[in-house]
């Protein structure tokens, strides 16, 4: 099977390169193969969105998280037992080039929050990779949550997927209806404040809704109330805060990354500081996964998770 995909910006192609796979990525990197990748080696969440939209069988490996406690939602609707891990053993974003290679992949996919910085690639193992396959890059940096979700489809189109089938199209609409029951229930919450972040063992991280496309989209789309710190890290993401600094901001419900674990959720149970604030003299704990596979379908689920649990809360 072949197929041509392109962007706007490759500019298509003419009859002559119709058997050749064109596609230009978020980093503006043009991919050209002979034919439609058929082999891909996959990130783990962005390869739980690919299955989403109908390319699993493509999928023949996947790095990063899987397993591990708390991680379950980042790759939820992928089948893990039919793809190898060629995750590595080292630090941040070691890839089994070995195991990778042993796949015979005809292209990587990857993701990027910060670019050009590769999501669980790191530079020695991307270098490694790059002799293999092209690595085809979905930058989430700066997207609405829409737009991100767009970009993957984007990339899926291009590698196959028909955006047009009753099974992909009703994923926008379970996404839509998820959403107007989370703005639902903000609006029921009245003046109370929500608090989104997480725990490590040296610090509490209060997450900045700003620029969390998932949280911002809850924030100024649905009307979740939810704070805002004042003074983020370097990238933005967070702000990091000692654990006696923990009642910083006023909390009625704490939006927990659930990446933690129950482990996390031990530790925020021992911060004494922390237990001051109203959401945990409650126990209005609700989980949020920070990280989650950028289809329709996984943010339709996880709104209506949100949903629920935040109609417990009223």
């Amino acid at each position: 099977m072949t197929a041509c995909g392109s962007s706007e910006s490759d500019g298509g192609g003419d009859a002559a390169d119709s058997a050749a796979f064109s596609f230009t990525d978020d980093l503006g990197t043009k991919i050209e193969l002979d034919q439609a990748p058929e082999r891909m080696i996959v990130q783990s969440s962005m390869a739980a969105a690919l299955t989403d939209l109908g390319l699993g069988d493509k999928i023949v490996g996947v790095f990063g998280p899987l397993r591990a406690d708390g991680d379950a939602a980042q790759v939820a609707g992928l089948d893990i037992e039919s793809v190898t891990d060629v995750t590595g053993g080292g630090e941040y974003g070691d890839v089994d080039v070995e195991k990778a290679v042993g796949l015979k992949p005809d292209l990587i996919v990857t993701s990027t929050y910060l670019e050009p910085d590769l999501w669980y690639v790191n530079e020695a193992s991307a270098a490694d990779l790059k002799k293999l396959a092209p690595i085809l890059v979905v930058s989430f940096d700066g997207k609405t949550l829409p737009e991100l979700l767009d970009g993957t489809e984007r990339a899926a189109k291009a590698l196959g997927a028909d955006l047009d089938s009753p099974s992909v199209t009703a994923t926008h609409e379970a996404f839509t209806a998820a959403g107007e029951r989370v703005k639902k229930a903000s609006a029921a919450l009245g003046d109370r404040k929500i608090l989104a972040g997480s725990a490590a063992t040296d610090l509490f991280y209060v997450s900045n809704p700003k620029v969390s496309p998932d949280l911002s989209y809850w924030k100024d789309e649905l009307g979740l109330p939810l704070t805002l710190p004042d003074n983020p890290d370097e990238g933005g993401y967070f702000e990091s805060l000692s654990w006696e600094k923990a009642d910083k901001y006023p909390a009625d419900i704490f939006l927990y990354d659930d990446r933690i674990g129950e482990a996390g959720l031990k530790l925020l149970g021992s911060e004494k500081v922390f237990q001051t604030l109203e959401a945990a003299k409650n126990e209005a704990y609700v989980p949020w996964s920070s990280v989650a596979p950028p289809s329709y379908q996984a943010y339709a689920n996880l709104m209506d998770r949100l949903a629920d649990d935040l109609e417990k809360q009223l």
